[in-house]
């Protein structure tokens, strides 16, 4: 968390994370030139641009789209969901590579302004061997724009989190848009099966990986509506610093277990809601794994200066057993934690 609005919060996990991204970029484009030059050593050094960018940025798509459900499924790939926006903002630059060179080698040529030659050369909507797949690509790439250039916290907080979250859920409709335009170019220029092959596997290994998280989610949200006390789990299933999760009434509750203390508050960071049952204890505040806002686990409020309120929840030990209260307090208010050590 920070007091003022910065172009980039490069600290220093941020900063290996970024080294780390644009060596295995450009080991990505210089393996795949080589490769290209080997296989065919008639290739333009415009046509290995557009190809080597274009596939490193439809790699690099799949990979942001995939770490969501990852992070859902695996706490391990958390860092990843924590500098996904560096990553979908590098893909964008890559992908405008690829636009640029393309709109530069098939649209300079004539008299004809690039961008309307782009919309007008090709004017065949109804064929699907000669359909103007260029302007798909083009339409994709205005999205990722947009999505690049409000990723920063500036926008989230002046959007508001439904807006923020709904213009980059875009993401999906530029994925579609990007599909087509891979499929029907391809349909068009290219003959070997790789391309399709490749872009085909990725299709299904991230619609497996969407639809196991979701199925994981509706697992875990199916403790279905109650009025009174609810059984939570044994005090020793909760780890220190960490966190249980229970969804009651389709509410997601997090009760963390600190410094021989039981607290509860929701799990929805209101940032940009992340779960802050998926994160853990720092200095005393419970951490959200996916940009770090934190609050106090005692009344749900962001340390000073900062505003941020979640509610919170009572609870109680029996036996070893938590349970917790589904009726949600106000955010922001005061509930005193348990104490372990004084039910033996």
């Amino acid at each position: 968390m920070g007091l003022n609005y910065q172009t980039v919060l490069w600290n220093k996990q941020k900063k290996g994370y970024d080294r780390i991204l644009v060596l295995l970029l450009v080991m990505y484009l210089l393996l795949f030139a080589v490769l290209t030059l080997v296989t065919n050593s008639q290739t333009s050094l415009e046509t290995l641009i557009i190809r080597a960018f274009g596939s490193l940025a439809i790699v690099m798509l799949h990979v942001v789209l995939s770490i969501g459900p990852l992070a859902r499924l695996n706490s391990k790939f958390l860092p990843l969901l924590y500098n996904r926006r560096h990553l979908g903002v590098s893909m964008f630059l890559v992908a405008a590579v690829h636009g640029v060179f393309s709109i530069i080698q098939f649209h300079t040529l004539g008299n004809v302004n690039p961008l309307v030659s782009l919309f007008t050369s090709n004017m065949d909507y109804t064929s699907l061997v000669n359909f103007p797949f260029q302007v798909l690509g083009f339409l994709s790439l205005l999205i990722l724009f947009v999505m690049a250039a409000t990723s920063h916290d500036f926008w989230l907080h002046n959007l508001g989190p439904k807006v923020w979250k709904s213009l980059h859920m875009m993401v999906y409709l530029a994925y579609f848009m990007i599909i087509l335009h891979v499929f029907l170019g391809a349909f068009q220029q290219e003959t070997s099966p790789v391309l399709l092959t490749s872009v085909g596997a990725g299709m299904v290994t991230l619609l497996f990986l969407h639809l196991k998280a979701g199925v994981k989610e509706v697992s875990a949200d199916a403790t279905g509506s109650h009025d009174s006390w609810v059984y939570v789990c044994h005090l020793d299933d909760i780890k220190e610093n960490r966190a249980k999760t229970i969804c009651i009434d389709e509410e997601r509750i997090a009760v963390y277990k600190y410094s021989g203390k039981l607290s509860a508050v929701n799990n929805v960071c209101r940032h940009q809601g992340g779960p802050l049952g998926e994160g853990k204890i720092v200095d005393g505040c419970i951490t959200c794994p996916w940009h770090g806002y934190q609050y106090q686990p005692a009344n749900g409020q962001s340390p000073p200066p900062f505003t941020e309120k979640v509610e919170t929840y009572y609870l109680k030990l029996e036996d070893g057993k938590v349970y917790v209260n589904p009726k949600a307090n106000a955010p922001g208010t005061e509930v005193e934690p348990l104490n372990i050590s004084a039910y033996g």
